[in-house]
């Protein structure tokens, strides 16, 4: 007895620390911790990164946490010092009932990477229930005629405690006639039978009234008692027997409420009511009350509530067969409640990564567990997801699978993922559950920008106002957010000799040109240039087109004269025999113009002479022509204004003045005419009679002459006009000569007149010394450079 009381002692001390801890790391054992129920909650259980060996904070780094089928918050970890705590007091006949040992596990899941441990929390029990009997008074009819030694079964008493707190042993009350015997049927249950010492005698003791109590063998024991209330009866020779001692049957979970269970049968011999038997349960519990109902007269067993084999897979009863003379049989009946595919699967998801990287390799995308409360083949599963999808499902331990993607993901062709997860038992028919899951795509910058052209082509026309806007550009991303958002900029141009920051600007955030200052078309007509487009990603991506801007031509530059100067010097005069014929050249305009196209298209018009209608312009080359035959009645000088006119539009024109003068013969010598006549000289007599005689003679000769003149010229009137010049081919106007080419037309010439003194009365003229040149123009002005090609001297 005292190694007993000491064993108890040691065993309440061990109660006292109220925490039991116990670590197993060898292969795919789990993590055990022990504690005693009623335990306070907070209590300390163990350092859990000392029994995973990890560091301290790593737990916090690695994103632990702990997962519990149906005892969530059972358990607390702290992350930041590994400690494992109990989060509430533990009732371990609520958590476990007669279950034993009372195991509750959990896993303890580490996200970076991701790893899962096994841990189970063992929960001690102690002797906190006393045990009970379910009726206070237990009602037993004896007949007097009972022989000493007979044995009476007695309904047991309950005790919720398990292992050496459970019930041990009964006692009853000191008497006379009855000692108690105590049976062991297995699994712990201890029947207590009430045992005849000595014969009863109704007439002397007709009730007999004992206290059975129920003791168990915690630290201090428990106990509890019920009266029973013996009742002598007469004399009852046979007891009712049932036709087999065990019924064993099979029920299907499903069943409805009301079916037959079974159907047990007993029979008496007596006669009357000490034949009639009465079925009732004998010690049965409040489950078996709750689920079962009996028949009385029958014997037929139904089902009073729906069966779930996820909480109960058999049931033992015992039924009693009891006549009226107070006589029972009992019978054991066994009913094994079979499993049906009732429940589905069911999926928990432990984590969840809402979004990731496009760019991103394998990556876990959620971590969850499936279970089926089914048993067998009902309750093995099958994950799938759809098939037309990057994602892998990967099996882990414990049931436990990881989602990730199979090949790194592109935003661009698709930015959200739905996820259908389908777990589907292998029962008859089998159940499925899904659950949908849903990824973002974030965005990495993986695509530069694009141009919508490779190349673009602007026009702008000269003499432009600074700041005008020319054109567009424009470049689009198919990346989002700061990635996709697109900033322009000008590119070094490649030709150093570009000033191309004076010429044009770009607006960075919309692509927009605009010229910076007034275009020049004579001095540029085209220039090129890179645009860049860059996004603002990290790092950022870009890419560029090429720019093409053509000045376009305005008729900003009037004609310029060539030939004949007119510089302010001395005048060209340009001689015209009087015999000429109509036709005759008398000089040729030259003229150039420094824009180009029609605007560069010039045309000649006279504008005044000072005789009208005797000399033509040729308007598309600027050829000046008689326009009839000479006669003495013309007068010598003339002075031609010319207007040389481009078909620009407003057209712009230049004037230009030309002398001619008539002369009889090319013996006569050619001064200069002066712009004022010289006083004449003082003349003798002798010489005013020698002028005189001569003017006599001279005017009968005269007028000799002018009759004769007077017949040709009525024979030369009806003569035509001769000239021309050959006309432009269209498209080109029939009215304009063009030298945008070259500046000049295609023959020039150039009549030069020079005296040749003497002493003699008969001079010398060098005369029509015609000069083929080449000549350059350009648009710039430049100073005509001509080439004598032969000259020629004539003497009369």
């Amino acid at each position: 007895m005292e190694a007993r009381a000491q064993r108890a002692a040691r065993k309440r001390q061990v109660l006292l620390l109220c925490v039991f801890l116990g670590v197993s790391r060898a292969g795919a054992e789990p993590l055990r911790y022990f504690v005693a129920e009623e335990t306070e909650g907070g209590t300390f259980l163990a350092n859990l990164a000392n029994d995973l060996r990890l560091g301290v904070g790593e737990l916090a780094a690695r994103g632990s946490r702990i997962i519990s089928d149906q005892n969530t918050g059972l358990v607390l970890l702290n992350p930041l010092t590994g400690d494992l705590l109990l989060s509430e007091k533990l009732d371990r006949e609520e958590l476990c009932g007669p279950t034993e040992p009372c195991v509750l596990p959990f896993q303890v899941l580490l996200e970076k990477p991701f790893q899962i441990f096994r841990a189970e929390l063992w929960v001690r029990d102690i002797n906190d229930h006393s045990p009970v009997f379910l009726e206070s008074e237990i009602p037993l009819k004896i007949l007097e005629s009972t022989a000493p030694g007979a044995a009476f079964l007695l309904e047991r008493a309950q005790d919720s405690d398990v292992g050496t707190n459970n019930l041990r042993n009964y006692t009853i009350s000191a008497n006379s006639h009855f000692h108690i015997n105590v049976h062991d049927r297995g699994e712990g249950n201890l029947y207590p039978e009430l045992v005849l010492d000595r014969a009863l005698d109704r007439e002397e003791l007709p009730e007999l009234s004992l206290t059975l109590t129920a003791v168990d063998g915690g630290s201090p024991a428990r106990s509890g008692t019920a009266r029973v209330r013996i009742l002598v009866v007469d004399t009852n020779d046979n007891a009712p027997e049932f036709a087999q001692p065990l019924y064993k049957v099979q029920v299907p979970e499903n069943s409805p409420v009301g079916s037959l269970v079974a159907a047990v049968s007993a029979r008496d011999l007596d006669a009357g009511s000490n034949g009639e038997v009465v079925y009732a349960f004998f010690y049965a519990t409040e489950r078996i009350l709750k689920t079962f109902q009996i028949n009385p007269t029958s014997g037929r067993l139904h089902l009073k509530t729906e069966l779930n084999y996820e909480e109960t897979q058999n049931y033992t009863l015992t039924i009693q067969a009891q006549d009226g003379g107070g006589l029972s049989g009992k019978c054991s009946v066994v009913v094994d409640v079979t499993d049906v595919n009732d429940n589905a699967p069911e999926l928990l998801l432990s984590s969840l990564v809402p979004s990731v990287a496009e760019n991103s390799a394998e990556t876990i995308v959620a971590v969850f567990r499936v279970r089926d409360k089914d048993s067998g083949n009902n309750a093995k599963m099958v994950c799938s997801i759809q098939q037309d999808l990057p994602f892998l499902l990967k099996p882990s331990v414990e049931n436990f699978y990881t989602l990730v993607t199979e090949r790194p993901l592109d935003r661009e062709s698709r930015a959200e993922y739905n996820i259908t997860i389908t777990v589907t038992d292998m029962g008859t028919p089998p159940l499925k559950t899904q659950h949908n899951v849903t990824v973002l795509v974030s965005d990495v910058n993986d695509n530069a920008p694009t141009f919508t052209q490779t190349s673009y082509t602007l026009s702008v026309r000269e003499n432009n106002s600074p700041a005008l806007h020319i054109g567009s550009v424009s470049a689009t991303d198919s990346d989002a957010g700061a990635n996709a958002q697109v900033t322009y900029s000008l590119l070094p141009p490649r030709d150093p000799g570009l000033p191309l920051d004076s010429l044009v600007s770009i607006n960075a955030d919309n692509g927009q040109l605009f010229a910076l200052r007034a275009l020049d078309y004579e001095a540029l007509q085209a220039f090129e240039f890179l645009v860049g487009a860059t996004d603002r990603g990290s790092p950022a991506l870009s890419s560029q087109a090429r720019v093409r801007v053509q000045v376009l031509d305005a008729n900003d530059n009037s004609p310029f004269v060539l030939y004949p100067l007119q510089n302010g010097s001395a005048p060209c005069t340009e001689l015209v025999p009087r015999a000429a014929e109509p036709g005759y050249l008398v000089s040729k305009v030259v003229a150039v113009d420094g824009d180009s196209g029609q605007n560069a298209w010039l045309s000649f018009q006279l504008l005044k002479a000072t005789e009208p209608g005797l000399f033509g312009v040729w308007a598309h080359n600027g050829e000046v022509r008689t326009a009839w035959l000479l006669s003495e009645r013309d007068a010598a000088k003339h002075r031609l204004l010319l207007l040389v006119k481009d078909n620009g539009e407003p057209p712009l024109s230049a004037s230009v003045t030309l002398h001619v003068l008539l002369v009889d013969g090319f013996s006569q010598p050619y001064l200069p005419l002066p712009e004022a006549a010289a006083e004449p000289a003082r003349a003798d007599p002798l010489t005013v009679y020698l002028v005189v005689a001569l003017a006599s003679v001279s005017s009968l000769f005269l007028f000799s002459v002018l009759a004769f003149i007077a017949v040709r010229l009525c024979r030369r009137s009806r003569a035509g006009l001769v000239g021309g010049c050959s006309v432009p081919d269209a498209p080109f106007p029939g009215h304009l000569v063009d030298v945008s080419g070259t500046g000049t037309l295609c023959q020039s010439y150039q009549y030069e007149v020079c005296l040749k003194g003497g002493s003699g009365t008969t001079n010398e003229f060098k005369f029509l010394k015609p000069i083929i040149s080449n000549m350059q123009f350009q648009s710039t002005g430049r100073e005509v450079e001509e080439y004598p090609v032969f000259q020629s001297d004539l003497g009369f």
